[in-house]
């Protein structure tokens, strides 16, 4: 009997051991991968990796800055500069719309801003592929950035050959990160209407509407409202300002001393 426990025991040990192993080699394998550049054949899955966290870090900068890497025309809010996407410097006038096609412009944004990291990038792939003896050639292409429901989608219009028996041709690497920026700006652009139209938009509606959504909105003294999108499960943001309807200092909404 005791020889038998301690069997058992001996069995017990051994599998907490390999299942401890085979968690270590699940989380810390992938990684190890993608350092070196191993974790895929695919030269997308590459760009992938060495490409996200500066997308992401992009993203973020042009969501806080209200649509632009460089906003020119802006109100400082918490030492950030927020862009006008609807303006007026008048009283008493509903505000012009600044941006009319924001989602091409975010898209022409983010464009600009990560070329030259690609470059970088599909250096490190070509000196990656040709240490595992592959012979490379990448031809110059445009990235085309494109937001969509959830994620944002960059292709690469670089042709890529890896030449190693078989030959193999890559016409288009293309990768995405998850955002809900597409989302943001469809209510942005519905507040910026009102705010054209009316001077002003209720925001209660979009969140009964949107129970994912939070929207903050923040009155200025100068009469620049601030919107402050947020969607309430991933944490995604996106800002920007308005001036509409704007009434001189000591006056109310009704004109009035």
């Amino acid at each position: 009997m005791t020889n038998k426990r301690g069997q058992i025991t001996i069995f017990i040990i051994i599998g907490i051991i390999i299942v401890g192993l085979a968690i270590v080699i699940y989380l810390v394998f992938p990684q190890i991968k993608t350092k070196i550049g191993l974790s895929s054949k695919n030269p997308s899955s590459f760009m992938q990796a060495c490409m996200e966290d500066s997308i992401k870090e992009t993203v973020k900068t042009i969501s806080s800055n209200g649509g632009s890497i460089n906003p020119k025309n802006y109100v400082l809010y918490n030492n950030n500069k927020i862009e006008y996407l609807c303006y007026t410097n008048e009283y008493y006038k509903t505000c012009v719309v600044q941006r009319p096609l924001l989602k091409r412009h975010i898209e022409e944004e983010i464009e600009k801003e990560i070329k030259d990291e690609a470059k970088n990038c599909l250096d490190k792939l070509k000196e990656n592929y040709e240490s595992r003896g592959y012979n490379v050639n990448i031809k110059d292409g445009n990235i085309d950035v494109e937001l969509l429901p959830e994620i944002i989608a960059v292709n690469f219009n670089n042709s890529v050959v890896l030449t190693k028996d078989p030959s193999e041709k890559y016409d288009l690497l293309r990768i995405s990160v998850k955002n809900n920026l597409y989302e943001l700006i469809s209510i942005a652009n519905s507040i910026i209407q009102w705010e054209a139209s009316y001077g002003d938009a209720e925001t209660t509606t979009y969140m009964n509407y949107y129970h994912d959504l939070k929207v903050e909105k923040k009155k200025q003294s100068d009469g620049t409202t601030i919107y402050i999108l947020t969607n309430r499960n991933t944490g995604d943001k996106f800002q920007f300002a308005s001036r509409s309807l704007a009434w001189p200092p000591g006056y109310g909404a009704e004109g009035v001393a």
